[in-house]
């Protein structure tokens, strides 16, 4: 390739879609031509890289490419609006859409770990075998309670955030194999089991309700709506709707799940504050239960008021535009002002 001459050729669109991206404003007309001398540039930028040894000469090509599709995409620019509608449809709506789902994982938790509780307090034996009898000695006598208030509340409460939501990422995430989820529920409800069920056989039943009842309303709740989701992803790869492929299934049932992810990532924190300042707090047990409780049903209530309105005024999985249409259209927009 002679490149004297290739740039001689083609240095003048360069030049020009330089000057196009110094621009501030841009009319309709300019960007149709941004458009057209940025897919000219990137392709002219490929044969140069596969036939032109000159390094500087590629390196200016791809800055110049670079910038242009900065230009055309834009700086992200932070949008309360976006963050407003996730909030009052986007978060609420893909919860509520699943309930069916999270509200049986909560059912056949709740009755899983009670009837652990029971066995285990009335088989004392059964407690020697998970944990050994000095530990449930020590988890009697000060072991339980001591767990929070063994860290000062704030360093508490970001260590139960990422706990927490490191939990529900995974039933999230390992959702479409079904088996993990389940799996992962066991485990915590084995471990509300044994413990409560050690608590109860020793007679400490109001410390262990007194002090797992504030933040694990809400904290189990959103356990359940991970672990629920999950598996409503698993259920669409199993059997998805008649009007859609498999991988079109599981891809919607993903993007809701997604949504679920980002929103269950302020509820752990909000729990993580109530199980870091509330259930430790010197006040009576009927405060403590009764401020957790009025979190968790202000939840319940926001999924349920703010989700069935985002639920029924629009459809579930709405078609969106490619996005380079979107970004061209944008583009076009903006120029226009």
């Amino acid at each position: 390739m002679d490149l004297d001459a290739y740039v001689a050729e083609h240095g003048g669109q360069w030049r020009r879609l330089e000057e196009l991206c110094k621009r501030r404003r841009l009319d309709a007309a300019e960007v149709d031509e941004l458009v057209a001398l940025y897919q000219r540039a990137a392709t002219q930028l490929s044969a140069l890289r596969s036939r032109s040894p000159d390094p500087a000469l590629v390196s200016q090509l791809s800055h110049l490419v670079l910038r242009a599709r900065a230009r055309l995409t834009g700086r992200p620019r932070p949008s309360w609006a976006v963050v407003t509608r996730f909030l009052l449809a986007g978060f609420p709506g893909a919860v509520y859409r699943a309930w069916p789902w999270w509200c049986g994982v909560a059912t056949g938790f709740s009755l899983l770990s009670f009837f652990l509780i029971w066995f285990v307090a009335n088989n004392p034996d059964s407690a020697a075998a998970f944990i050994g009898e000095d530990a449930a000695a020590d988890l009697v006598d000060s072991g339980f309670a001591g767990y929070y208030t063994e860290f000062s509340a704030p360093t508490f409460a970001f260590h139960l955030w990422t706990h927490n939501a490191w939990i529900a990422a995974q039933c999230l995430a390992s959702g479409v194999l079904i088996v993990p989820v389940f799996y992962l529920l066991w485990q915590n409800a084995l471990n509300i089991g044994v413990v409560g069920g050690v608590m109860v056989s020793y007679g400490r039943a109001d410390v262990f309700f007194g002090l797992i009842t504030p933040h694990g309303l809400l904290e189990l709740t959103g356990v359940f709506v991970a672990a629920g989701v999950g598996l409503r992803t698993g259920w669409a790869w199993i059997a998805p709707p008649a009007d859609l492929t498999r991988g079109q299934a599981v891809a919607r049932a993903g993007r809701s799940a997604i949504l679920v992810a980002l929103g269950l990532v302020g509820v752990f924190a909000v729990s993580a504050l109530v199980e870091a300042f509330i259930t430790p707090a010197p006040v009576p047990v009927a405060l403590r239960v009764g401020l957790g409780a009025a979190v968790w049903l202000a939840f319940l209530a926001y999924v349920v008021v703010l989700g069935h309105r985002a639920t029924h005024s629009q459809p579930a999985d709405a078609p969106t535009q490619s996005v380079d249409h979107e970004v061209v259209a944008a583009t076009r927009r903006d120029g226009a002002q």
